[in-house]
């Protein structure tokens, strides 16, 4: 299974958009276009095909992981009621 694959089925399971990928790839400071994404999408054969990166992939997840709970708020002050 390559990165284009697991990027595909992240989106059909999570019913998400071009654009809502785009807006979750901006919460990790990580710019992508939509003629980019649209070339992950694409298949294989397709000339304008572009293979997903190790980079894009951690991105987004991290970005996702940020979309669905949130930003981490800093541990010193739970810390400091100790």
């Amino acid at each position: 299974m390559t990165n284009n694959d697991i990027l595909k089925k992240l989106r059909v399971a999570l019913h998400l958009r071009n654009d809502e990928i785009i807006e979750i790839c901006k919460l990790v400071d990580f710019n992508i276009s939509a003629s980019e994404l649209g070339a992950l999408f694409r298949s294989e054969e397709h000339p304008k095909y572009m293979p997903c990166g190790d980079q894009i992939l951690r991105n987004f997840l991290n970005g996702l992981i940020i979309h669905k709970r949130g930003r981490l708020e800093d541990k010193a002050p739970a810390e400091e009621k100790k």
